[in-house]
């Protein structure tokens, strides 16, 4: 369950917009939610492919290319320090073909994500010395490096650090450091990936010489697969890249990109960010999860079809492997929380494991937070050391929470919405413990669904969609649109593919809509013909046998009119109580059930018969004001203390509820969770 939150529209603002420039009206309202407000910004969002800032005005720049240059004339042996993800093999895969094809000699190297981990390190540096490398320029790392580059200059190598990540307090002595991060970097567009900032490096480099266009024509396909791969805000210069890429990637110049469309099943079809993100992307990276990621490099710059199809198939057996890693761990985790239920009762999830694939856990950690809608942190430990990866929701900073544990941490990092960290095994109690007090002084944490605006149904139609489209490549910073169809009568209940899928029917007044709804079974689904809900929807156009049509998926529904925030905010309460937090009298009593409540669950569920969808399904059907969510939770947590009900669960979490025998007249106050709230009640 999210807060479905719906954005405000300036009609007057919208208005403007459309009238300075002809563009739609849905495409300025669309817009202006995303911050685009004057029309010359608007019409620069849209038309503009190639204006990328001056190079030069990134920090260190210049001093970065007068020693690149520098050893290109005296041949001195340069080593591209990369990174084992897709923008750090994007990242060394460019500046590679390009040094080269200035005649540089030039090699790369990659860490092992598993004897390695991220970053420079003293035994990779004594590998380079050994090479005769008298330069090492970092991609996609090295901001943070001090030791290790001060370790290579002792040996006489050189750094040229370029970087993304956010600067530490105090910056390595590297020759040149170029981070748009830099406090002291006057560079306008701060967001770029390894791999952009990359980009920007070759353009200084072709400096008098340097034409975007042509650049983009040569680069702009590799550019974009590391730059969506990073997850980084797909606006300003990000947007040039990947737009201009996602063209370049389907005109197949790229021999190795053009093998991977077709072993991922693609090629030919129409190319999105979300699409390279969920395909492209997750091969490039499995290599570097599962093994070494220099094949990945060899894929993005052989012209040798038979090797680039030879590495592609080998790069999608490694993502199939680390997809039944993943899948194996994620059915772990779960089982773990299953059976230990206040895990999931606290803020923040911190579960660990002994011996799960440090490679894989940030994955694992993604779709717990899909799952039970909370920030986690996936630890794995081996003896005495531990390294945990974690994702958050919308609202809640990861590595803000994380910061203030530090002092239990050998290393950490990230950003609010993903966070990667070491500790010692010992401490893990502790961490999750402190962790969880400061996510309960910023109160309740809850996800959140964006809504664009509220659409009439009549008016999504093939019109409506192009002029959606005219914001694409939609990723983070610029999302997929997500429109609110409310008041929707549910008219049909398809399963498909196999029963995985649903196709469902709507309709509203005198206008009937299909959709799709992936990845739920009609077991699952838990609303009937003639229901009245309110859905969230994406919305694309689908071209088959030369006919277009509008495409609706759903992204979540919901009973008509009910509010999901006020129903987290009880549930936020219920937790609380589950962990054993403080609560104060008034949200004590208004868990408090009264016997009428129960009375009211009992019969509802007697009647049911066996009850197997989510309890905040049953608490819209209930449909009694007075039994908020928090307060049905303790009901049915009560019945199973005393064992008038039986709640059983799957491996998967999924629940079913049914009815015991009756056993004669139970004592309501007698079960644990009562208790417990009456001596909150009876303690003020």
């Amino acid at each position: 369950m999210k807060n479905w939150k719906v954005e405000k529209v300036d009609k007057e603002l919208v208005k403007n917009i459309v009238s300075d420039t002809g563009i739609p009206s849905v495409t300025a309202m669309l817009m202006s939610i995303r911050g685009i407000s004057a029309p010359e910004d608007a019409e620069k969002f849209l038309y503009e492919n190639e204006e990328l800032d001056d190079p030069f005005l990134m920090t260190d720049m210049e001093k970065a290319v007068e020693r690149i240059e520098k050893a290109i004339d005296k041949n001195e042996r340069i080593c591209i320090y990369g990174d084992y993800d897709a923008d750090g093999v994007t990242s060394t895969a460019m500046l590679y073909d390009y040094l080269s094809g200035r005649g540089a000699a030039v090699d790369y190297y990659i860490p092992s994500r598993e004897a390695e981990g991220y970053g420079m390190n003293n035994g990779a540096v004594d590998k380079i010395a050994e090479s005769g490398a008298n330069l090492i320029i970092t991609v996609d790392n090295g901001i943070s490096a001090v030791n290790e580059i001060e370790y290579a200059r002792s040996l006489g190598i050189d750094t040229v650090v370029t970087d993304h990540h956010t600067p530490p307090q105090e910056l390595p002595k590297a020759v040149a450091v170029v981070n748009p991060h830099r406090k002291d970097c006057m560079s306008e567009f701060k967001f770029l990936s390894g791999v952009g900032v990359v980009f920007k490096l070759i353009m200084a480099m072709e400096d008098d010489n340097s034409d975007t266009a042509q650049l983009l024509e040569r680069y702009s396909d590799i550019a974009a697969i590391g730059t969506i791969g990073d997850i980084v805000s797909l606006t300003g210069e990000n947007r040039i890249l990947v737009k201009n890429g996602l063209q370049k990637i389907m005109s197949l110049h790229n021999t190795g990109i053009t093998a991977l469309l077709e072993t991922s099943g693609i090629k030919g079809n129409k190319l999105t960010a979300g699409r390279i993100s969920f395909t492209l992307v997750p091969r490039i990276n499995a290599c570097g999860r599962l093994s070494f990621s220099e094949k990945s490099v060899t894929l993005l710059l052989t012209k040798d079809k038979e090797l680039a199809r030879s590495i592609a198939h080998e790069l999608s057996e490694d993502n199939k492997t680390r997809q039944d890693i993943e899948k194996q761990i994620l059915d772990e985790v779960i089982r773990c929380v299953e059976k230990n239920p206040h895990i999931k009762y606290k803020p923040v999830m911190v579960i660990s494991g002994e011996g799960w694939h440090q490679g894989v856990i940030g994955i694992v950690s993604s779709r717990i937070k899909d799952i039970y809608g909370k920030p986690n942190i996936i630890i794995t430990t081996d003896g005495e050391n531990a390294k945990g990866s974690g994702r958050s929701i919308e609202g809640f900073s990861l590595i803000e929470a994380i910061t203030e544990c530090s002092d239990l941490l050998t290393v950490f990092g990230g950003h609010p919405m993903a966070a990667g960290l070491s500790m010692k095994t010992s401490d893990i109690e502790e961490f999750s413990i402190r962790l969880n007090a400061f996510a309960r002084s910023r109160g309740v944490i809850m996800p959140t669904l964006n809504i664009d605006f509220k659409l009439n149904p009549k008016f999504l139609t093939l019109e409506t969609v192009q002029a959606v489209s005219m914001l694409e490549p939609f990723g983070a910073g610029n999302p997929t649109p997500v429109f609110g169809l409310y008041n929707m009568c549910l008219k049909s209940i398809v399963p498909v593919g196999g029963g995985k899928h649903l196709r469902l029917e709507f309709q509203r007044e005198s206008v009937i809509i299909n959709t799709m709804m992936f990845f739920t079974t009609a077991e699952q689904f838990p609303y009937i013909v003639n229901d009245t809900v309110d859905l969230a929807v994406t919305a694309d156009i689908n071209d088959y046998n030369n006919r277009q049509s509008v495409s609706i998926i759903i992204k979540d529904i919901k009973p008509s009119g009910r509010d999901n925030a006020v129903m987290l905010e009880y549930n936020g309460l219920f937790e609380k109580l589950m962990d054993s937090a403080s609560l104060t009298n008034e949200e004590a009593l208004q868990l408090l059930p009264s016997r009428d409540d129960f009375a009211v669950v009992f019969k509802f569920l007697r009647k049911q018969g066996l009850w197997k969808f989510p309890t905040d399904i049953m608490c819209s059907r209930i449909n009694r004001e007075r039994i908020n969510y928090g307060r049905l939770q303790v009901i049915i947590k009560a019945m199973e203390q005393l064992s008038i009900i039986e709640i059983k669960k799957s491996e998967s979490g999924f629940q079913t509820i049914s009815v015991l025998p009756s056993k004669g007249k139970a004592e309501l106050g007698s079960a644990g969770i009562m208790r417990q709230l009456n001596n909150y009640v009876q303690s003020v």
